[in-house]
């Protein structure tokens, strides 16, 4: 969605009545509720790291929750899983039905807009009820490339429950944006869909987000479907070398971002990751880790340097690897030169030339329309093959690309959403 001055102005005219919709018969108990500790997670916290359960699944939650846990992270997968169990469809109609009595020139697009916040807040403040816990809840993605809405929406979310509402914005030029100007009027920001320590480290410097991300299951998951090698350990450096570079940054004065360990696949990297600010744990890893026969971690992991990757040779050179984990002085000084504009006067596309201009040419690369259809084809992890020639070339990266490749899997499971309250509304 592009949006019309028309589309913003009802927006925002709509927000309070969405608000007071939300949050109606919410009672939350800040503070006040308590939860049984445990040993094993007690060592990874004292390793270095907050502890984050990475599903909005209520039931499996209470299974695992203990006072060790202080957030919950939800995206439009997770939140899709629970809108298709049917649980919210009285919900969808209800809210629909409310609208329409608020705003009859209400439009289809921003309808389902403003449905899909009423679902993703509404389920965020039934997580915050049940367990007191931070919850990230997510924008719609068609919000990923337009400045205006990406602010509105993020600061309603942050005002449904500010105590404890953090907003997801995805790595876009324009969530760029977004997210520097909702963290200069004082909204958390869990900035998504990161790949890499520079993609990270670009964040940081541009916005200080709270949170940044590396999806490090899906890194692994590339390279071994791609046949470059088992993928151990490829995730597990990157995230670690973003972390580095965060903390560099926290140290220095720069920034106060955290790192967050995403998209975790296995018990055993719990221990590699100990000591990585935030761990955002699925509770099939919660319970592989929880369950292990290995003593719990007692200390922070190994330095990015320490961790071998199981990647072959000739894959690490042509599909160029490093990007993931390496910061060169070149990159740094396009970030020096890019952060030295005017900012907060660009737009996403004035961004992305400023960029390019000071030598960043493969983070935000363009795409012929054949290429972003192969993408969406692709789905979360795309395919070598069709990438090598470019990647070697260096006209595209692996973190843009899988950056790009997450963005639009996330799409397609919000049209999954979309079009089951569709299907409700007739």
């Amino acid at each position: 969605m592009i949006h019309s001055s028309e589309t913003l102005q009802m927006a925002h005219a709509l927000a309070p009545t969405v608000h007071e919709w939300v949050r109606r018969g919410f009672e939350p108990a800040f503070g006040k509720k308590r939860f049984d500790t445990d040993a094993r997670w007690q060592a990874v916290r004292q390793a270095g790291s907050e502890l984050w359960l990475d599903t909005g699944d209520v039931d499996g939650i209470t299974q695992l929750w203990r006072s060790e846990f202080s957030a919950l992270t939800t995206n439009n997968t997770l939140l899709n899983k629970e809108v298709q169990r049917g649980q919210y469809d009285q919900l969808v109609r209800e809210t629909a039905a409310h609208l329409r009595q608020r705003e009859p020139r209400i439009p289809d697009a921003l309808l389902l807009l403003e449905i899909a916040f009423v679902l993703n807040a509404w389920h965020g403040l039934r997580l915050v009820e049940h367990f007191d816990a931070f919850v990230s809840v997510e924008e719609h993605t068609d919000l990923a490339h337009d400045i205006e809405l990406a602010v509105l929406y993020g600061k309603r979310f942050h005002a449904i429950c500010p105590e404890r509402f953090i907003v997801k914005v995805p790595l876009t030029a324009a969530g760029l944006l977004a997210m520097r100007r909702l963290r200069r009027e004082g909204v958390p920001i869990n900035f998504t869909l990161g790949f890499s320590a520079r993609q990270n480290l670009l964040a940081a410097r541009l916005g200080n987000p709270d949170y940044v991300n590396v999806f490090l299951g899906r890194l692994n998951a590339f390279t071994a479907e791609s046949g470059a090698g088992s993928g151990a350990g490829v995730g597990e450096k990157a995230t670690v070398a973003s972390q580095e570079a965060i903390r560099s940054l926290r140290e220095s004065g720069q920034a106060a971002t955290r790192q967050i360990a995403a998209s975790m696949r296995g018990g055993e990297q719990v221990w590699t990751l100990a000591g990585t600010d935030v761990l955002t744990i699925p509770l099939s890893v919660a319970r592989a880790y929880h369950t292990s026969a290995t003593p719990p971690p007692s200390g922070a992991g190994p330095a990015a340097a320490a961790i071998e990757t199981e990647v072959s040779r000739e894959a690490a050179r042509s599909l160029r690897f490093d990007v993931l984990w390496d910061i060169p002085d070149a990159f740094r000084q396009a970030l020096d030169a890019t952060c030295a504009g005017n900012v907060d006067a660009m737009s996403g596309a004035d961004l992305v030339a400023a960029l390019r201009r000071h030598g960043a040419t493969d983070l935000f690369p363009e795409y012929t329309p054949d290429e972003i259809n192969a993408i969406q084809q692709d789905g979360k992890i795309p395919k070598a093959e069709r990438w090598q020639a470019r990647l070697q070339a260096g006209t595209t990266s692996l973190d843009s690309l899988l950056n790009l490749s997450g963005l639009y899997s996330f799409a397609a499971d919000q049209k999954q959403l979309d079009d089951r309250v569709r299907g409700l509304l007739g």
